[in-house]
């Protein structure tokens, strides 16, 4: 693809503290108008990696490319941020301070005023527009926090960890806004550790573990990279050795069926060969497993590679 396909562009991005690699290597390509997520656990780099890809921090290595410009500070009045660290001034109305974050990218402050009313109804917080930050609940003042970042419509939107600390409710206005906000036309990359979030919304996604990227790909991608789950229940209950030797090893019976998993290229010839034999097929259940399996996966994949390293 070409270089304007993409709103971020990071190259071997590396960040050295204190001796340690906390980010080796960070290379990325987010497509214009995606819902990108960027997935890992607690210290596996993320904010790191994306305040140099903002450029926030500077790498010791690599480069980032933000909406085409060769330098992120040139374009941060197209980017709308939520930092991990939430911080507002808790004296301000909620309304005031969306306007002022609107205001630090260009952003007429009365225009910000009026959106950040607006989005505030839009999200159920009406009753709080006037409400001083000190007066809210964390979450309240997290969505103003978001609402702040996003108010001046920008071409890229950043979040780092934007569910934590969100009920559900909240959680999910936050998932209809981020879908709104692609409506519109924005890009939009988020850093979870929660993988039902990515699920839902992600176009693609990448997962960082132990200070370096460890898949790139989408959802689906990510899940094939374990067997498929398979509940087979034969026509005929009698003749369970029979069975079992023409299932994969580790079959287990239960409640009336076969349980097992095996690779999808797999699956037609095994169908084939029961169709074929007197215990046929009388239920049959395939599932991919969730991303958070596979998530699991690839993270204990990483330690134990490092593991191996460090041996």
């Amino acid at each position: 693809m070409a270089l304007q396909d993409f709103s971020i562009e990071t190259s071997g991005l590396t960040k050295i503290f204190n001796g340690k690699t906390v980010v080796d290597d960070f290379s990325l390509q987010v497509p214009r108008g995606s819902i990108y997520g960027l997935l890992g656990p607690n210290g596996a780099g993320k904010t790191t990696s994306i305040r140099m890809t903002l450029g926030i921090i500077d790498p010791d290595q690599g480069s980032s490319t933000l909406l085409g410009g060769q330098n992120p500070a040139s374009v941060r009045h197209a980017v709308g941020y939520l930092p991990e660290e939430r911080g507002l001034y808790a004296n301000m109305k909620a309304r005031d301070i969306i306007g002022f974050l609107g205001a630090l990218r260009g952003l007429p402050w009365k225009e910000g005023r009026r959106r950040g009313a607006a989005l505030m109804d839009e999200v159920g917080l009406d009753h709080a527009i006037d409400l001083k930050i000190k007066n809210m609940s964390k979450g309240m003042a997290q969505m103003v926090q978001l609402l702040g970042a996003i108010v001046h419509q920008p071409e890229l939107i950043v979040l780092d960890e934007p569910f934590s600390g969100l009920d559900p409710i909240n959680q999910g206005r936050l998932e209809s806004l981020v879908l709104r906000e692609q409506q519109r036309g924005a890009t939009i990359l988020f850093s979870t550790h929660v993988m039902a979030h990515a699920e839902r919304l992600c176009d693609q996604i990448s997962i960082i573990a132990k200070s370096r990227l460890r898949f790139q790909g989408s959802v689906d991608q990510a899940r094939a990279l374990l067997p498929m789950q398979l509940s087979y229940a034969p026509r005929m209950k009698d003749r369970l050795a029979e069975q079992e030797a023409l299932l994969p090893q580790g079959a287990i019976w239960r409640s009336d069926r076969w349980h097992f998993t095996m690779a999808e290229a797999d699956i037609e010839p095994l169908l084939t060969r029961l169709l074929a034999t007197p215990f046929g097929i009388a239920g049959l259940s395939i599932d991919h497993p969730a991303l958070h399996e596979a998530f699991v996966h690839i993270v204990q994949q990483a330690e134990t590679d490092d593991g191996n390293l460090r041996a």
